[in-house]
């Protein structure tokens, strides 16, 4: 899938490429526009980087093995997300470019609409397990059965498409449209500055996927019943679900055209709302009358 020449050439398969781009980053100089706010400035990307790190306080990689077992996990992860929207928004705004304060309008429009659908659609999984702790929600997993997984699987298949929109990523990456806004919110970034930027937007994509593992794929389970899958330790299937789903941001990227502006509202106004909606109607009532 890639076909970039470059990277491959720093060390090994080209593994010592993202260790080069880190030492370039930091030695260079980070430029800050003559009338920027500075304070918000240096503080947007911080808070990016940061809200990245501090949701995984919640997520269970293993039984037992979490920093805060809460019992409402799945709100605090929800607000984490929601919070960072401000980080693009003063990135945008503090910056004094028209062009970066158009691509942080985009983004915020962007992140906002699907956080819509994305609640919606874990509300179909917490219904299922009764609960807002993740423990707990990985632990119901395996009593589901082979129909209430077929049922949950197309809200599976939407979530994580609205992650995609949520964490900015092709075919989603509108804010970050070269063609029409050079480089989006972060345009008058540069050194260390933009390296937490892309560093808070990978960081991201793993929480992420680490969301889409707990709540639909069983968390750190194996996923089959079979007694040798339960020697290996449970955060090894953890990193093995993560991975793979990180992979699939990768894929989409390599196989999917940008959508546009227009496309990627209608897909979350007009098709994800009202079909999550529908789905958290279809599984309440199983549940109330078939369980």
């Amino acid at each position: 899938m890639q076909l970039r020449k470059g990277p491959n050439v720093s060390g090994p398969f080209g593994l010592l490429q993202p260790l080069f781009d880190g030492v370039k980053l930091f030695l260079k100089e980070t430029i800050v526009p003559a009338k920027a706010n500075k304070i918000l400035f240096f503080a947007a990307p911080m808070l990016t980087f940061i809200l990245a790190l501090i949701g995984w306080a919640v997520m269970p990689v293993s039984y037992g093995y979490v920093l805060a077992d809460i019992n409402v996990g799945v709100l605090y992860l929800f607000a984490i997300s929601s919070l960072g929207v401000y980080g693009i928004i003063i990135a945008g705004w503090s910056s004094n470019s028209q062009y970066s304060f158009l691509g942080a309008i985009r983004s915020s429009a962007q992140m906002v609409s699907y956080e819509v659908s994305l609640g919606l659609i874990v509300i179909s999984v917490l219904i299922f397990a009764g609960s807002l702790n993740l423990t707990d929600i990985v632990l119901s997993y395996q009593e589901r059965t082979l129909f209430e997984h077929v049922l949950l699987l197309p809200m599976l298949v939407m979530f994580f498409v609205s992650t995609l929109a949520e964490t900015n990523r092709h075919p989603f990456d509108l804010p970050e449209a070269e063609a029409e806004l050079v480089a989006g919110f972060n345009v008058e970034y540069s050194a260390m500055a933009f390296a937490l930027f892309f560093l808070g937007e990978y960081a991201n994509m793993i929480l992420m996927c680490g969301m889409t593992t707990t709540l639909f794929l069983g968390g750190w389970l194996p996923p089959f019943e079979i007694e040798a899958l339960k020697i290996i330790p449970g955060f090894v299937w953890f990193a093995l679900k993560v991975s793979f789903l990180l992979f699939c941001f990768i894929w989409v990227r390599a196989a999917l055209p940008r959508y546009r502006y227009d496309q990627l509202m209608r897909l979350g106004w007009k098709i994800f709302l009202p079909l999550s909606l529908l789905w958290v109607v279809i599984v309440s009532g199983y549940v109330v009358y078939f369980k």
